[in-house]
């Protein structure tokens, strides 16, 4: 069979927000594809496998196999930066700097979504960063447009398929 009739693949990371922007994206779009899991905490990383590196030099996840052709994104920089405590306060800090500016924004462009009432690029990147402020314990009671919106996209089946608690990945203890 040719590359060209293949399913895509995708390497993705159960937690990884990036990865789950793809899965939004090919679940609303109906884009069957099989799913390749990179376990980035295994070992120092397995994006950093000779294997993987075979498939995306630049070692990062998501990385998308279509038509024979790796799509690749890189990635925010990762909570590495501290540990314990100082990586909670990093990313709560950073997190509400962007709630707050994105909570303003939302005011003048939301409807059921961040814009309108159509699923925009906005909500695919709204969705995995709701949940890591909800990982990160971020207190949410101040953005309220912000939890309404994330609210009514998780209702969506492509956000619910595309979730992280339902990647094959994902350890037991984390499944929904």
């Amino acid at each position: 069979m040719s590359a060209a009739f293949l399913k895509p693949v995708l390497y993705s990371y159960f937690r990884s927000s990036c990865s789950w922007r793809v899965r939004i994206a090919l679940a609303l779009k109906g884009i069957a594809y099989d799913q390749i899991p990179v376990n980035l905490l295994k070992d120092g990383g397995q994006q950093f496998s000779t294997e993987f590196q075979a498939v995306n030099p630049m070692q990062q996840v998501p990385a998308l196999k279509i038509d024979g052709i790796t799509l690749s994104q890189s990635n925010l920089t990762l909570l590495k930066r501290a540990a314990g405590e100082k990586k909670l306060e990093w990313a709560q800090h950073y997190i509400m700097c962007g709630f707050q500016a994105l909570e303003q924004i939302l005011q003048h462009t939301a409807g059921r979504y961040c814009i309108g009432d159509e699923v925009s690029m906005a909500d695919l990147c709204l969705v995995p960063q709701v949940y890591n402020a909800e990982r990160f314990k971020v207190d949410l009671a101040p953005y309220p447009t912000i939890t309404r919106i994330n609210k009514a996209l998780l209702e969506l089946d492509a956000f619910q398929v595309s979730h992280p608690c339902r990647q094959p990945d994902t350890p037991a203890e984390l499944r929904a």
